[in-house]
């Protein structure tokens, strides 16, 4: 329901909004455990864009910081959010990445961020919308390094400054509901809640390690140059043997990812082994995903693939970002 940057969050413009709790207390609960799925998310996409900067062509300043703005919530849960997010200022930080650089210099969650560098920040979305949050955030991905916020704590302003690390450029959102969503459009990668529900952070590495792959090797756009069809037409013919072709991709340069992370690169291919037919569908398959065996051999593949010691490796699947799907 909320974002960082580089990249977390599942805002309420982008996944349906959340029906008004019968009382308070309820609201209260539930933003508090929101707030510590978005800071999983967070820490494992923090993890990963900064392990992988020498991999990405379009970088970021990497703080640790998970900004949510007042405006996301709607007139029946306002009150809710302010009592547990304080919102001393419209934009405010939701939760900060354990050892990140805004945590080295002392911000907390529920300070209040009134200016990124020069630039004020302001809220004049219509509530419900992530408008004022995605501006924030866009400000903070155009800032040089080190990084200067203007933060508000028990009514005092305070200016710090952020020794953060270019981290590849994407924006994480965690999405609310009961499917397994797991996708990337290029500039956002999605994660559904349920993911965080039922496994430990290091098995949902491995999917979002995959969908930073999506974005990292251009999928989005590579698809749209090859002509790929959307909906339907997309698990017919050349459409779903190119969809899987960019799954394929997206599993191997995610192997990379993860290893250069410091995660256990033979996770990967555990992972699909335990739970590909839960996730994948089982005989429900969609056409435009491989079978779970076959990604699983790309997968070891991958692992073996990489030379020990080496950090950052660079996989040679990097080079295939620049080549037209046929």
């Amino acid at each position: 329901m909320f974002a960082f940057l580089p990249l977390v969050a599942a805002s309420v413009a982008t996944a349906p909004p959340l029906a008004p709790p019968a009382a308070t207390e309820d609201q209260a609960a539930s933003f508090e455990a929101l707030r510590a799925i978005d800071l999983r998310l967070a820490t494992i996409a923090h993890r990963l864009v900064t392990a992988n900067a020498a991999l990405c062509r379009d970088t970021a300043p990497a703080t640790g910081l998970v900004l949510q703005a007042e405006t996301q919530y709607d007139a029946g849960s306002l009150a809710s959010a302010r009592t547990v997010f304080g919102f001393a200022t419209p934009v405010a930080v939701e939760a900060v990445v354990a050892g990140s650089p805004a945590a080295r210099v002392g911000v907390q969650a529920n300070d209040g961020v009134a200016a990124i560098g020069s630039q004020p920040l302001t809220a004049t979305a219509t509530p419900p919308s992530s408008a004022d949050r995605d501006a924030a955030l866009g400000v903070l991905e155009r800032q040089g390094m080190p990084v200067r916020l203007t933060i508000v704590r028990n009514g005092k302003r305070q200016d710090v400054q952020l020794a953060a690390e270019p981290g590849c450029r994407s924006r994480f959102e965690v999405v609310l509901g009961t499917k397994m969503t797991a996708l990337s459009d290029g500039k956002v990668v999605q994660i559904g809640v349920r993911f965080f529900e039922r496994y430990r952070d290091d098995e949902t590495a491995v999917i979002v390690a995959h969908e930073l792959a999506h974005t990292i090797l251009r999928h989005r756009v590579r698809l749209e140059a090859a002509g790929v069809k959307g909906g339907l037409l997309r698990e017919l013919g050349r459409n779903a043997a190119l969809s899987q072709k960019v799954e394929l991709e997206a599993d191997v340069l995610g192997v990379a990812l993860l290893y250069n992370a410091g995660y256990d690169p033979a996770s990967a291919a555990r992972f699909w082994r335990d739970n590909g037919d839960d996730i994948d569908g089982g005989i429900f398959r969609s056409r435009t995903h491989p079978a779970t065996q076959r990604r699983i051999a790309a997968i070891e593949a991958a692992a073996a693939a990489i030379p020990p010691g080496t950090r950052p490796y660079t996989p040679p699947i990097l080079a295939q970002r620049d080549v037209p799907l046929r």
